[in-house]
């Protein structure tokens, strides 16, 4: 069932009886007539193939459908904010802001361009500020068109978890979880928690998308993303999100197998003076292995080593070393197969100061779903087995 069908007026006026347990004070609180709140609640019942409410003689009573879509209707709406947004104006809007024109909302919606174009323009003109702006044939959302788009499909994310959770009462499971990869979650701790999880659940999809924090930090924040697995920051910057601990990771120096520096093990321990003599391959500035490196050569009085590659995929860095005399700094486990097989050497593990912490990262106002929180505990659990508790 999609969502696009549902009435933002009724949905509101649902989230009221539940609150105030009878309709007519629902009927009083959304301003709309007691007759067409029942009507529209038996609708609404109809469409999701259960009863939201226990009908009793003193009131309404939620039933566990009800105790399900209630607070994600309350959600949805503190995303929505204005009443003056219709389900198709929400619709439009963010179609829009998705594809960068008019024809490619009305492809994705199956709404007509007069349709598109009356909906936003009508938004625009109750909420008193232009959301969108013309380039040539595209269209760009303004500031306030970007932030209103973000807080329509967060609104999305919530009735869709809402619908897919009353589904699964059904017995139908069609509930997803969306994960951002960051780079140190792929070796070993993601692909731990994904078997554990779909052991029991096999019918949940689960769709991964691998990238750096940069790449999906917008789709997490937008709801595309329901979790963002990888190094944590600290501080964190963005006053929406939350970070959730899982475990300690300490990087150790790689090289290819026959690099110069190899030679001198284990007669010798590796110095940073040593290491300063070799370029390194790593990820960007900002990252908290880049800032760490930066700082271990400072404290060691040396000149930064050169870095003529930055990147932070796992392949292109080992063939960057097995083509040169190139170093980098990684997780064992990152490399583990690499190791066995003998293409790369660990020349040196590094202090705590390098530590990393891996951990999960959600929007501060998820509302985990069932399936959800199943999942989180099984991030925890394979963190557990992976590195200890953080």
């Amino acid at each position: 069932m999609e969502i696009w069908i549902l009435n933002l007026r009724h949905l509101r006026a649902v989230g009221k009886i539940a609150q105030l347990g009878t309709v007519n004070a629902a009927a009083l609180a959304v301003n709309l007539s007691q007759p067409a709140i029942t009507q529209a609640l038996g609708r609404l019942e109809a469409q999701l193939g259960l009863p939201l409410f226990e009908r009793r003689h003193d009131g309404m009573i939620t039933t566990p459908a009800g105790d399900i879509l209630s607070p994600r209707i309350e959600a949805a709406l503190a995303h929505v904010r204005s009443p003056h947004v219709t389900m198709s104006r929400l619709r439009a809007m963010l179609a829009l802001a998705e594809t960068g024109s008019y024809a490619g909302a009305s492809i994705a919606t199956g709404l007509s361009l007069p349709s598109i174009h009356r909906a936003v323009n009508d938004l625009a003109l109750a909420l008193r500020r232009p959301l969108v702006v013309r380039r040539g044939k595209s269209v760009m959302t303004t500031e306030a068109g970007t932030q209103l788009a973000r807080e329509f499909r967060l609104a999305q994310v919530e009735l869709e978890a809402g619908l897919s959770e009353i589904e699964a009462l059904r017995g139908y499971e069609t509930r997803r979880i969306s994960i951002g990869a960051m780079p140190l979650s792929r070796a070993r701790i993601l692909p731990a928690a994904v078997a554990r999880f779909l052991a029991r659940r096999p019918q949940v999809r689960l769709t991964i998308v691998e990238g750096s924090r940069a790449e999906l930090v917008e789709p997490l924040r937008s709801g595309i993303l329901d979790v963002m697995v990888g190094a944590l920051r600290d501080p964190l910057l963005e006053t929406d999100l939350a970070q959730h601990p899982l475990f300690e990771d300490v990087p150790a120096v790689f090289a290819r197998r026959g690099h110069p520096l190899a030679g001198t093990l284990p007669a010798a321990p590796i110095t940073p003076a040593d290491m300063a003599r070799y370029p390194f391959t790593l990820p960007p500035r900002g990252t908290p292995l880049r800032d760490s490196f930066d700082r271990y050569f400072a404290a060691h009085d040396l000149p930064l080593p050169q870095v003529p590659v930055e990147c932070g995929s796992v392949m292109m860095i080992r063939q960057v070393m097995m083509g040169g005399n190139s170093l980098a700094l990684l997780s064992p486990d990152q490399v583990q197969v690499e190791i066995e097989a003998g293409w790369l050497s660990e020349l040196a593990r590094l202090p705590a100061q390098f530590a990393r912490t891996i951990g999960m990262t959600t929007r501060a106002s998820l509302r985990p779903t069932e399936v959800q929180a199943e999942f989180f505990a099984d991030l925890e659990a394979a963190a557990h087995d992976v590195g200890g508790p953080p």
